[in-house]
This record gives C-alpha cells, structure tokens and sequence, in this order.
C-alpha cells in the first residue's frame, strides 16, 4: 500500500504535466532552479568538507536545524503541505492508517523540494568522508533529518489547522505569519551581524544549543561521533529519535480526527445591509466593483497584500539607505497592479454565475479594475510622496510618480488579459489554510514570472526616463516621465481591458472546466 501511495502520486504528478504545458513549463523552471541550488550547496559542502573539524560541525548543525524550521515554518505561511494525495479520499478505501502515514510521508518526497531535500541531507555527510564512522553516522542523521521535515511539517500544519476554523482567526495568524516573510531581510541582516560580532565562537555556542534541539539534533549525530563522544552521540539520537516519533503521534491524531470528523469552515454572517453593493451603481460593472471591494476588505487573500505593502519602506531602507528607498513606490503600483492575475482562479467554481448572466468581459474588467485601481493609486502617492520626503529628494517626486502610476496601470492592464487567460489551483473559502493542490506552484509562479516581465517591458520608457531623472538631476526629465508613465499605462490599462474582456468571453467556459478539474 505505501508503495502503491507513491506510485498514485507519481501518477498524479504525470498527468497534471500532461494536462497542462503551463505546468511543465513551470516544473521545468523549478527543476532548474532546484538543480542551482544543489550546485551551489554541494559546492559549499565540498569546500567545507576540507575544513577544521569544528568549523564543519557549526556550520552543518545550523544549516540542519534551518531547513527543518524552514519545512516547519513555510507551509504555514506560503506554499502549503501538498494536499494531492487528501487523506479523506481514502476514507471508502479502509486503508490502515500507518500505511496511509507512511505512504504520504513518501510521497511528500515526491517533488522538487522533497528530493533536494533530501540529496542535500544525504550531501550533508560526505562533509565527514575523511571520518568514516562519522560519515556512516551522518547517513543515519540525514535519513533522521529529512524524516523531521516531512513528518514534521505535516505535524505542525495538521495541528494548527483546528485552531484557523475561525475566518477572523485564520486572518490575523496569517498576516501575523507572514511579516517574518516580508521582513526576512532585516532579520537575515541582524543575525549575519550578530554572527560576525560573536565570530567562531559565538557560532559555536548557537550550534552548540540547537544540537540538543529536535531542530539541530539529527545534524550533530556525525559531530559528535567525530569528537570521541558517543554517549553524547546516543543522548542526541534519542532527542532525533523522539522528535520523529512525537510529530508521526501528532499527524496521526489530528489524521484520525480529520478522518472520523472532517473539518469544515465556520461561516460568521451578521447582516449588515448591501454594503457596497448600496453604495456603487446598480450596473454590471458597478456589481463586479462591489464584490471586489468585499473581497479586498475581508477575504484574507487580498488582506496580506494589502498589509504587506506598507511594510516596503521599512524592508528596503533597513540596510539600503534613504536612496533605495525611493523603490518602494514604484513597487507598490506594480504590486497592488498585478495582484488581480488571480482573480478568476480566486472566484472558483462560483465564476459561473458570470458565464449565466449577460455580462460582458469588459465589464468584468473594468469592475475588478475600478477597485483595485483606486486604492493602489492612494497607496502608490502616499508611500512615494512619503519616502520622497524622507529622503529628500522631493525634486525627484514627479518622475517616482510616473514610475510608479505607470507601472501600476501597466500591471492592471497586463493582469487583465493574464487573469482571462490562465486559471491555477488556489486556495479556495473553507479550505485548509495550510494546503495548496498539484499544479498551483508550477502554474502560479511561470505566470508571475512571464507576466511581471512583460509589465517591465512594456513600463521600460518610463523607467529609463526615471533612472535618467535621478541619475542628472534633471526636472524636465522627471516631468516627462510622469507624462509618459500616464500615457503609456493609460494605453496599456485600456488595451489590456479590452484584449481580457474579449479573452474572457471567449476562454470563460474553459476556465471554468479546469476551476472545476481543480475541486
């Protein structure tokens, strides 16, 4: 049976390649991607290996012990723990529940990150080829370490899951989780200084600690076998041990909860009126713009971007100083602009309700355009006029509004035709808010990449012109700028409306069979 899990989940993995080229396009993008990085961390472990005996010991303890918080942690926060193989779908099938733990454990492997997981733990002890026993032993650790981030990270977001059933909740302890994300700069900053100011030895004290974490405990095993200390060696084998064994107890709990008593979303409705739909004209634009100011308001998917964005300031002028500042409002008109590239894939299978009514693509464009538009254009002038200001260079203010107006008109036009063109599993309302289905990352990220380089493209005038400003001081540059990032987003945002409605129309029964593929 476990063998059979991950042959379904290779199967699984097969067939959305073959349903999608959007998803091949962007596994080979991730296996690439995945294949530099390995490059780069075996180039480091073999350099490393011909180190001192306590430099390898620090440095493979603390790498360790930050991958498994990275698979505890970023599930939580980003992608999510692979729900491809649900659980509850096996509920008909009387599968014994250690061999579904088992099999999903494996199957968790199955993929660009399970497998350079892996191959970096198993690197990890050929820093020790010139210690054999250690080396041997650092098998042994690896296979402990990986088997900490798989079974961990399903213990950690299965646990967590009953505590968000709460809207309200899931919302806070979303936007509370992802600062850390948003603000993971300063903090990598702070601690790279800090680890210079302790040196060697202050490295050492920090390795020293978490080898008797169940975050570090797996990495020393090789260590300490090194140093002659096998009573220390067994002490961390059994923190490694226990570890694995407390997150399999843990999953297997909140596995059977889930299994005899599936979770399901806590709807919190108190009327209050129409709202916005009171508020806005009663035309086919003006009720699409009264849904999407709903969705900005309280769905909690738009609320992180929102919150997000005030923090650029503060992330780009930590360590950059008052002249990299001036970024942040160019890019928060990019992406505030860009952030309805989900919006179809974000109604779901309820995005019928546009194909039964009279509603032209145009419409849809405009209503979801007006909302984000609006308060992209107040967030855009607020946080440049205010970083222009602190950085003293109010003389440059026109030139930082045409980039950023322009990219932000530029972003909402190109989003409008992505969003009628490509639909990509997301999260969708009463989902568990640690997962993410086959596909979403692959689809998700090659049209991000192909669709924020196509608004770079299309806003390089206004950014040369920019660039040229700031570089000669020049006024008149600075005006022009702004005059061309108006006109030329203009043209693009009215372009994009008209190109998306006519895609939409013409792709909007397509995009809602593959929504439907999806559920």
């Amino acid at each position: 049976m476990v063998g059979h899990l991950v042959r379904l989940k290779l199967a699984l993995l097969r067939n959305g390649l073959r349903r999608s080229p959007w998803q091949v396009v962007g596994m080979v993008l991730a296996a690439l991607y995945g294949l530099g990085l390995l490059a780069v961390v075996g180039a480091g472990l073999v350099g490393l290996s011909f180190q001192g005996t306590a430099l390898r010991s620090q440095v493979v303890v603390v790498a360790g012990a930050l991958l498994v918080l990275g698979w505890w942690v970023v599930p939580l926060v980003a992608f999510g723990v692979d729900a491809t193989l649900d659980p509850r779908r096996f509920v008909t099938f009387g599968v014994p529940r250690r061999d579904l733990l088992v099999g999903l454990t494996l199957a968790g492997a199955v993929g660009v990150p399970g497998v350079v997981t892996v191959l970096v733990g198993l690197g990890t002890a050929g820093v020790w080829w010139r210690e054999p026993l250690a080396a041997l032993v650092g098998v042994v650790g690896a296979l402990l370490g990986v088997a900490t981030c798989l079974v961990g990270a399903r213990a950690v977001t299965a646990a967590m899951a009953p505590v968000l059933g709460r809207r309200r909740v899931r919302e806070l302890v979303a936007l509370l989780a992802v600062l850390p994300l948003v603000l993971l700069g300063p903090i990598m900053s702070t601690v790279s200084d800090g680890v210079v100011t302790l040196g060697t030895d202050g490295l050492g004290v920090v390795a020293g600690v978490l080898s008797w974490t169940p975050l570090g405990a797996p990495w020393a095993l090789a260590p300490v076998v090194v140093r002659g200390d096998l009573l220390g060696a067994l002490a961390r084998l059994v923190v490694a041990v226990a570890t694995v064994a407390l997150a399999y107890v843990v999953w297997d709990g909140a596995l059977r909860r889930s299994l005899a008593q599936p979770a399901t979303a806590s709807h919190e409705v108190r009327a209050r009126g129409l709202g916005w739909f009171d508020r806005l004209p009663a035309t086919p634009t003006g009720a699409i713009a009264a849904r999407a100011a709903t969705y900005w308001l309280r769905d909690p998917r738009y609320a992180i971007a929102v919150a997000i964005v005030p923090l650029l300031p503060f992330v780009l002028g930590f360590g950059g100083g008052s002249s990299v500042v001036l970024i942040a409002g160019p890019l928060t008109g990019v992406l505030v602009g860009w952030t309805i590239s989900a919006d179809v894939a974000y109604d779901g299978t309820s995005y019928w309700t546009h194909l039964a009514s009279p509603l032209r693509g145009t419409a849809d464009r405009w209503g979801r355009v007006v909302v984000a538009g609006s308060l992209g254009l107040l967030m855009t002038v607020a946080i440049t006029v205010g970083t222009a200001a602190y950085a003293d260079r109010i003389a440059l203010l026109p030139a930082l509004l045409g980039a950023g107006l322009g990219l932000l008109l530029t972003a909402l036009g190109t989003a409008s035709v992505v969003s009628a063109m490509v639909v990509y599993p997301v999260q969708q309302p009463g989902d568990n808010p640690f997962s993410t289905k086959q596909g979403a990352s692959a689809a998700a990220f090659t049209s991000q990449l192909v669709g924020g380089t196509v608004v770079v493209l299309l806003a390089t005038p206004t950014l040369v012109l920019t660039v040229l400003a700031a570089v000669q001081g020049s006024a008149v540059l600075g005006w022009a700028a702004l005059v061309v990032g108006l006109l030329l987003g203009t043209g693009v945002l009215v372009g994009g409306v008209l190109v998306g409605g006519r895609t939409l129309e013409r792709n909007g029964p397509d995009l809602l069979a593959r929504m439907r593929a999806f559920a």
